[in-house]
């Protein structure tokens, strides 16, 4: 929706990276990247559109291999690509198309979407490394020079430096022996702080009055980007339409201002984690500093004060009954109000306990 209403303000738009919303896997007719509001694409293996397909290469082998290479039949035109370059032909692709946005003096809007850091680890031969965490590094190396190429075509340019956002962020937190979720508790799959914080990173030379500022205090969701990026631009959200989230341009600039609002988390209900974890909470909410995480019921409550307990190590469920029951009672009308996830009769019975 945010770049269908970018697109109708006369944005360029486009997106080149992972897609994950149809292609390959079990879905093979899903509407093309562009249906959504892009005037141009280039994915990966998931994706329907033009897209890039991975070719690995280990040290010792003297040919590279192909995976995911029944992804061809989706059509719309592949190249195979080795992995560990597959960044740089995303950005090879969306610099043309900022030159040609810039030369025809629109206003654009790009995702620019890699998947290295997602595993298994391809990074170039020459940068091979030991184990799961070394391999990640240095993917994340390669990735960030792949970038530099962006970076310096918005530096070198007067009219880009003083009127981009750059905005990194992640989908969820590292997974397990790969990155580091330094001092909060669990890894990608679980509802606990090192599953659902990551960080974001504004980049804007023209647009942000303190350089290398951090800010732990701020609470921004994904859920917030969509409104606050309509409002930063000018661009009218579509009639009748309602967001989860909250427009915070201060937040997202640095100069603070935390959402008010919940944030409510789900994960399905019969999925252990890649780690061998079993019982994880599958609800939660995060409302100030307090978050609540439980079953599908409610059952099995546990309470953080994140302002005292960021690594989430002391549930004081038992000391605020009060505080569990308030939120409880929003979490389980949020889950209820929405879509069942994996069926529906997990909306109102809790998984089962192993």
């Amino acid at each position: 929706m945010l770049a269908r209403s970018l697109q109708q303000a006369g944005y360029a738009t486009g997106h080149f990276g992972k897609w994950h919303m149809g292609g390959q896997r079990n879905v093979a007719d899903a509407p093309a990247i562009t249906a959504y509001g892009f005037d141009a694409s280039l994915t990966n293996f998931e994706g329907m559109g033009p897209k890039l397909l991975p070719l690995v290469l280990k040290p010792g082998q003297e040919k590279p291999g192909r995976i995911w290479g029944d992804a061809e039949r989706l059509g719309a035109g592949f190249r195979w690509m080795l992995r560990s370059k597959i960044t740089g032909g995303f950005v090879d692709e969306a610099i043309p198309f900022i030159r040609k946005a810039r030369a025809s003096k629109k206003p654009f809007y790009i995702n620019l979407w890699p998947d290295d850091v997602h595993g298994p680890f391809w990074p170039p031969v020459d940068k091979w490394a030991d184990g799961r965490r070394g391999l990640y590094h240095s993917v994340l190396q390669e990735m960030d020079r792949q970038f530099g190429k962006l970076f310096d075509l918005i530096r070198g340019d007067d009219a880009l430096r003083d009127n981009t956002l750059v905005l990194i962020c992640s989908d969820n937190g590292p997974a397990r022996g790969a990155g580091s979720a330094g001092p909060f508790r669990g890894f990608k799959t679980h509802l606990y702080e090192g599953g659902v914080r990551s960080s974001l990173i504004a980049w804007a030379p023209g647009m942000l009055k303190k350089k290398g500022h951090v800010d732990r205090e701020t609470v921004f969701s994904a859920v917030d980007l969509v409104p606050t990026l309509l409002a930063l631009t000018g661009t009218a959200a579509p009639e009748g339409t309602k967001y989860d989230g909250e427009v915070l341009p201060d937040a997202l600039l640095g100069e603070g201002g935390s959402r008010k609002a919940p944030i409510f988390f789900r994960r399905p209900p019969d999925r252990d984690s890649f780690y061998g974890d079993t019982d994880l909470p599958d609800l939660a909410i995060r409302e100030g500093s307090w978050k609540l995480l439980c079953e599908y019921d409610g059952s099995d409550p546990e309470l953080y004060d994140l302002s005292r307990d960021r690594g989430e190590q002391e549930s004081l469920a038992g000391k605020h009954p009060e505080i569990v029951a308030r939120l409880s009672k929003k979490l389980i009308a949020w889950h209820r109000s929405m879509p069942p996830d994996n069926g529906a009769a997990y909306v109102l019975k809790p998984k089962k306990k192993k």
